[in-house]
């Protein structure tokens, strides 16, 4: 079974820069593409990065592209998401995705 937990969220200031963190345990990291998604209050769930399983390959949502960046170690089982210039419509719970495993997700709240 696939676990996911995330961790690094929290309150910026716009402008400003936080990196999340999800790790993976469970299964062999390296046989799953990672994405990382969020969800507003009362809005639905959006896609905002993933990464291949090599890392090779990124692909982003237009509304971070440019100041988000996906990672990952594979050594460490970890993907990153790495958010500068972060904006107030980025408050969200940003939730990290393998397959059909998620993370409980992580508070990101971006004050203007």
């Amino acid at each position: 079974q696939v676990q996911l937990v995330e961790s690094g969220g929290g309150l910026v200031q716009a402008g400003g820069s936080l990196r999340l963190s999800c790790v993976f345990s469970g299964r062999t990291f390296t046989t799953y593409a990672m994405a990382w998604f969020r969800q507003a209050p009362g809005k639905e769930r959006e896609f905002v990065a993933t990464i291949s399983r090599t890392g090779g390959s990124t692909t982003y949502a237009d509304s971070v592209k440019g100041r988000f960046t996906i990672s990952r170690d594979n050594d460490k089982n970890t993907v990153y998401l790495q958010m500068n210039n972060l904006k107030p419509e980025d408050t969200a719970v940003y939730s990290c995705a393998a397959a059909s495993y998620w993370g409980q997700g992580t508070q990101v709240t971006v004050s203007s």
